[in-house]
């Protein structure tokens, strides 16, 4: 201890035993306290708990309950006089009150000290101490114990018992958890108990710690022990080792500034460091896997969702193209023009407002015909829009041509971008194309078809926005993703044109196979004024993307590229016709204070939660409903806000409250 600790440190020793022998002992007679004048003892029960305190507002005075028991051959009038002449303290006397009237006391008011002078005496193994409240009624510390513990509640923080043998006392206080208490260990004369208490109070509201006003207060005892020996070794101090040592300061309410400022200055910096840091991490594409996942699993919450009517899908299965085997065919994933054209010509007697046809069709390939149906003439008609390929520097450095007849207002292209781990969150509404690609468009498919039928069906025109930032439906505004780094999306990837988030439906579509409108299998309801997109979902076919909902599923189930293009379509036609929620994310700057926000929130955590298992429910608790909201503001208002990173912060803020907490105890202890 003496290589560790200077003479000038102010030292609590605290005695951590639960054997009433060593409580007795005169433990300040140690050569130790004569070398280290700001050091002095206090005993621990081994079994302690930090108290759950409930907050309280400063009223700038002491609240003192004083109760005054059986003065039989004592005087108690000095005690009395001592603690009227408090100026910053407010004092409830109690003189020789019944059991009722103390219970109701303590029940019903908030104190900070309490005081008892009179007679009480202790067991001789020190398990239970009692207090004699008047000439008829004692009463032990466990027959309080309810009243007791809803004062230590509301900040009860010291008990003084200025009265005989007071180690049983101490010990049953003690399993309440009570801050700090004072007894005498063996009886006490009457003068002795005055002057500890005249210099005690003198000290301590004077402004001396704690710990130096009792050790003051016992030594000037010395002067008396010509006629009350060893009077200096009555009073002893039991200390709840979870708490900080109170002083008066505090019990008024105006709190020591350098230590409150010394908390503030934590919370505010470990909100700082920690949010800086996940900024930085965030920035780095650290968090960025696990917030996609994140996301994922917030958007497979939504509730299912009924079809969307506006639109149909006509699939070429595996058995459509294994039925036309022997046609003159553009490879053996597809079928042929003729099957094709047959099939736009049978759709168009249904009246569909537009046709999408997601089938590549490069018109520098022979274009089959029959006599009876030509595929150029039916792509030249006015609602059916063919598909392009934009230029892919990796995979496909001319990108796709449309089919030849097909004007370029009736092009869309069908490029879509996965994120790093392969699923599409992403829809790309426009983008520009290189001079060099074969596909000239700068609209989807998905706008397209979108766009028609909104204006055909409605009369919606759609607009654009002068620097490309948004494309808008009468008052409806779908706003891109920013280039460079927007919500979740922080490294590698591609955020040119105009992307949004897709905010996939929660229901499969109404589909037909080619055969089925071929042979005549379906009603002309089906089709008639909508949108139909044709697509091939044959197994063989290489179109084929994961998305949100394939994680479900192990191993991911892909799903064919035109129901892709079917979710996009939908996407829009129920934003524009149903107000159905459109994706967002926060500006930069929105999402740098929702981060710091909460790991605030973190940090205050563990600066006003004290009790450890409230500290770990409350971080608990804190994470849960930072997912609840993250959540709700996803699905019901559009908003993706980082999740990951705001959760990361919260618990690193608490961690470090943890370690400057300790290391301020450490170098203060």
């Amino acid at each position: 201890m003496r290589t560790r600790l200077s003479p000038d440190d102010e030292i609590r020793v605290i005695i951590e035993t639960n054997v009433t022998l060593l409580h007795r002992l005169p433990w300040h007679l140690w050569y130790f306290f004569e070398d280290y004048r700001n050091a002095e003892v206090a005993l621990s029960s081994q079994n302690y708990e930090h108290p759950l305190i409930l907050p309280r507002s400063p009223t700038g005075k002491v609240k003192i309950l004083a109760i005054f028991g059986n003065s039989n051959g004592i005087d108690v009038n000095k005690d009395q006089s001592l603690l009227k002449g408090l100026e910053s303290a407010q004092t409830k006397f109690l003189v020789e009150p019944t059991r009722r009237e103390l219970n109701e006391q303590l029940w019903n008011q908030d104190w900070d000290i309490l005081f008892f002078a009179g007679h009480s005496s202790s067991q001789p193994d020190g398990s239970t101490g009692q207090i004699y409240l008047n000439q008829t009624e004692s009463l032990t510390i466990p027959q309080l114990k309810n009243a007791l513990q809803a004062s230590i509640s509301r900040n009860l923080k010291l008990a003084i018992f200025n009265s005989c043998d007071g180690i049983g006392l101490a010990r049953n206080l003690a399993d309440l958890h009570i801050p700090q208490i004072i007894v005498m260990r063996e009886g006490v004369p009457d003068l002795v108990a005055q002057e500890f208490l005249k210099h005690f109070l003198f000290a301590f509201a004077g402004g001396k710690s704690f710990y130096l006003a009792v050790r003051e207060a016992r030594e000037r005892l010395q002067g008396l022990e010509n006629n009350f020996p060893c009077a200096s070794w009555l009073p002893v101090v039991c200390q709840n080792q979870t708490v900080v040592p109170v002083t008066w300061q505090e019990l008024r309410g105006s709190f020591n500034n350098s230590r409150r400022q010394y908390s503030l200055w934590n919370v505010l910096l470990s909100t700082a460091i920690v949010a800086a840091s996940v900024l930085g991490l965030r920035y780095l594409g650290v968090f960025q896997t696990t917030e996609l996942q994140i996301f994922d699993q917030m958007l497979r919450l939504r509730s299912p969702e009924e079809q969307d009517a506006n639109l149909v899908v006509v699939e070429v299965t595996e058995n459509d193209i294994q039925t036309r085997s022997q046609e003159p065919r553009r490879g053996s994933k597809s079928i042929s023009d003729i099957s094709l054209a047959k099939l736009l010509n049978k759709l168009q007697q249904y009246q569909p407002r537009i046709i999408g046809v997601d089938i590549y069709r490069d018109s520098t390939d022979p274009v089959e015909q029959s006599n009876s149906f030509d595929l150029t003439t039916e792509l030249s008609q006015d609602n059916v829009v063919a598909v392009c390929k934009g230029k892919d520097s990796k995979h496909d450095p001319h990108g796709i041509k449309p089919p030849s007849g097909v004007p370029q207002d009736r092009q869309g292209f069908t490029d879509a971008i996965a994120d790093p781990d392969g699923i599409i969150r992403r829809q790309i509404l426009m983008m520009a194309q290189e001079p060099s690609s074969f596909c000239a468009t700068p609209y989807s498919l998905s706008l397209q078809l979108a766009a028609r039928f909104l204006f055909d069906y409605k009369g919606i025109e759609h607009k654009f926005s002068e620097d490309s930032d948004y494309v808008q439906f009468g008052s409806t505004v779908f706003k891109r993703l920013k280039p460079g780094r927007s919500g979740g999306y922080q490294q590698q990837v591609d955020l040119g044109g105009i992307q949004i988030l897709a905010n996939y439906r929660a229901a499969d579509f109404q589909k037909v196979s080619l055969e089925d409108v071929l042979s005549d299998a379906i009603t002309p309801d089906l089709i008639k004024d909508k949108v139909v997109l044709i697509g091939v979902t044959a197994n063989s076919n290489s179109d084929a993307w994961t998305t949100p909902y394939s994680t479900m599923q192990q191993p991911y189930q892909e799903v064919a590229g035109v129901f892709i293009q079917a979710q996009m379509v939908s996407q829009i036609l129920n934003a524009v016709l149903e107000q159905r929620t459109i994706l967002w994310v926060f500006p930069f700057w929105g999402d740098i204070l929702w981060i710091c926000g909460w790991s605030l929130t973190g940090s205050l955590i563990y600066w006003r939660i004290h009790l450890l298992l409230a500290q770990a429910s409350a971080l608990i608790g804190t994470v849960i409903i930072l997912y609840a909201v993250c959540t709700v503001l996803l699905l019901i208002i559009g908003v993706w806000v980082p999740f990951i990173p705001s959760a990361f912060a919260i618990v690193t803020s608490s961690v470090i409250m943890i370690v400057l907490k300790q290391s301020h105890s450490y170098s203060t202890s």
